[in-house]
């Protein structure tokens, strides 16, 4: 029975190689004792849209699959060095197979993705300002908080292990930042006249943690002149503008 095809339905010779043996439905390894070597040598001979540059290939493997065919039916050689052309052609032929299954597999999971799509956030939280330093360093605070250290009490404080009351804290953050803000809104500061004459751990850690906090929040701003300069304070962008 003849098989109408066209060659350009498929993309190569072993494409049109596996269709022929898919047709037939027999297994690979025995194509070269059915028909499907006379099959495709009369799809190739025929086929309508025949182009030599484009069917140089199907040529090839035509060729190819009478040389074994003729192989099968000749007496074979007392030794044969060369590698057997059937078991090349059949191991080409598994791997065609398996890499178009792949590809199948793959398709189907793009169709799907194309079905999925996700939520995006509702808020875009927006970059925090950059802080307002001019001619500051980290290690210039630094030294400031040492010398802040310096004035500390040196007595260490008696604690009486039998208390069972949590003492308050004297500073929270939010507190010392209304105290900051208060104070730039008279005009610009020293930062370490934001201090009492004597601070303890408590307040010198908890000040310096709001003053962070509003550079953060562009709220303050902060300079120096030269290294060994006081640190000035005044207020920042955002809080000469009214932000909150």
């Amino acid at each position: 029975m003849p098989v109408h095809v066209r060659l350009k339905q498929f993309d190569g010779p072993l494409d049109l190689l596996l269709h022929l043996i898919g047709k037939a439905k027999i297994d690979l390894e025995d194509i070269f004792v059915s028909q499907i070597t006379e099959q495709y040598i009369d799809v190739v001979r025929n086929a309508p849209d025949f182009d030599m540059e484009e069917a140089s290939e199907f040529i090839a493997m035509a060729a190819l699959l009478v040389e074994i065919k003729s192989r099968a039916i000749l007496p074979k050689p007392p030794k044969e060095e060369e590698e057997d052309p059937e078991q090349q052609l059949i191991s080409r032929l598994i791997a065609y197979q398996q890499f178009k299954e792949g590809a199948k597999v793959m398709a189907e999971y793009e169709k799907g993705a194309q079905c999925i799509f996700g939520k995006l956030p509702e808020e875009y939280p927006l970059p925090p300002p950059s802080l307002e330093i001019d001619g500051l360093t980290f290690a210039a605070l630094w030294e400031a908080l040492e010398r802040l250290a310096e004035r500390a009490p040196r007595q260490p404080r008696e604690v009486d292990f039998h208390l069972r009351d949590i003492r308050r804290d004297s500073y929270t953050v939010e507190g010392c930042m209304e105290v900051i803000q208060t104070r730039l809104s008279l005009g610009s500061a020293c930062f370490e006249d934001l201090f009492s004459e004597t601070p303890d751990k408590e307040e010198i850690v908890t000040l310096f943690i709001a003053l962070l906090e509003l550079l953060k929040l562009g709220k303050a701003h902060v300079s120096q002149k030269s290294t060994f300069d006081r640190i000035v304070l005044c207020p920042g962008r955002r809080a000469e503008d009214g932000l909150e």
